[in-house]
Parts: C-alpha cells; structure tokens; sequence
C-alpha cells in the first residue's frame, strides 16, 4: 500500500524563486517521511496562488481553492507548512484554515467530512517564539474540520530571542530535529496505514 503526502508551504513569499525556511523544513520532513515509504508527491506554494477569503468551497471567479482542495483530498497525509509572524502562525496558513471550514458541511450519509481518516502534521519554523501557541492553532482547527492528528505530529524551529538567523541559513540541521521528523514520519505513515485500510465508521 503506497501513502501518499501533500505538502504545504504557508510562506508569506508569493515569489516561489523566494528562498523559505518554511520549505527547509519541509525537505526535512519529506526525507524522513519517504525512508518510511511515503510518497510526498509535491510542495504547494499556497502564497503563489489566488486563494480568495471565505468559508466555502468555492468562492468564485479566479479562485484557485477548489483545485488545491482537490489535491489536498487527494493525498493520504497533509505536511501543513508555516512561519510564525508576531508569536502566531501566519495568515497565509489561516487562509487555508478558513477554506477548510467548508467540510463541516459537506459531510458523507455517515457524517464524515472529506478529511476523515487523513493524517495532518506540522512544520513550523520561526525566529521568535510562538511554535507552541502556532501548532495549538492548526491542531485544534484541523481537528474540527475532520483531520487526525497522530503522535508526535508536529516539528519545529525557532532562532534564538531577537535573533535573525533563519532555519534556511544553518549549515547543518539540528540533531533533534531530524530524530523528530523520523518519529512524526514513522507515527503518521503508521496511523494512515491503519486509517486507509480501516476508514473511521462515522
């Protein structure tokens, strides 16, 4: 059974020529993830698309949301990407959450949103703090809109305090990062498998 995972870079640079630590980070999550056999087929640049405010599932004219809903639903794992701005996760991100909300109501006969029996982890990194406080956020909204969150389901950086070094710029990734995204990578591939050959009832 081949897992597959989408990833999502919440950056606020909409220039995909834009170096981001945000997309530093995910290639460490991707290389854990595909030693355990997941596929991570692409990373998003949300910023680069015309995402339009809203709760539903297509506002209209130019909106570039029901296409990447499609390719999210497509994928059996969601690397959801993203810095921290002012000790919160970005509003790039919160977009994305926003959309998300359509799912309370487009659930199936047996009350399950799109997004049941998926996996979402996270990837945070920032120069200041807020990587608790940004990962609460995307959990407890991602819960509500259907996704499972597995052990371990989230990674992150942050610089030191009034610090400018960003994530990009290390020669060197922190051991303690790499030993977390091979344990988020393991429990997530673990729990989708489960969760695809055993969908939730409803």
């Amino acid at each position: 059974m081949t897992l597959k995972a989408l990833a999502l870079n919440c950056t606020l640079k909409a220039d995909t020529s834009q170096e981001s630590s945000t997309d530093a980070m995910i290639a460490v999550v991707k290389t854990a993830f595909e030693a355990k056999g997941v596929m991570v087929t692409e990373t998003v640049r949300v910023a680069a698309l015309d995402i339009k405010p809203g709760v539903t599932s297509d506002e209209g004219d130019g909106d570039q949301w029901p296409a990447l809903r499609e390719k999210i639903l497509a994928h059996d794992i969601l690397i959801f990407g993203g810095p921290i701005w002012m000790g919160q996760i970005g509003s790039v991100a919160k977009r994305v959450l926003e959309r998300m909300d359509a799912f309370l109501d487009e659930t199936d006969d047996q009350g399950r949103m799109p997004s049941y029996s998926k996996i979402a982890v996270a990837a945070i990194v920032g120069n200041e703090d807020g990587a608790h406080f940004s990962t609460a956020q995307l959990f407890q909204s991602l819960n509500d809109t259907g996704w499972t969150i597995p052990a371990v389901g989230a990674i992150y950086w942050v610089g030191e305090a009034y610090g400018s070094v960003d994530f990009k710029e290390l020669k060197k990734t922190p051991e303690i990062v790499s030993k977390t995204a091979g344990m988020l990578a393991g429990n997530a591939a673990h729990l989708a498998g489960l969760l695809k050959d055993k969908p939730y009832p409803g």
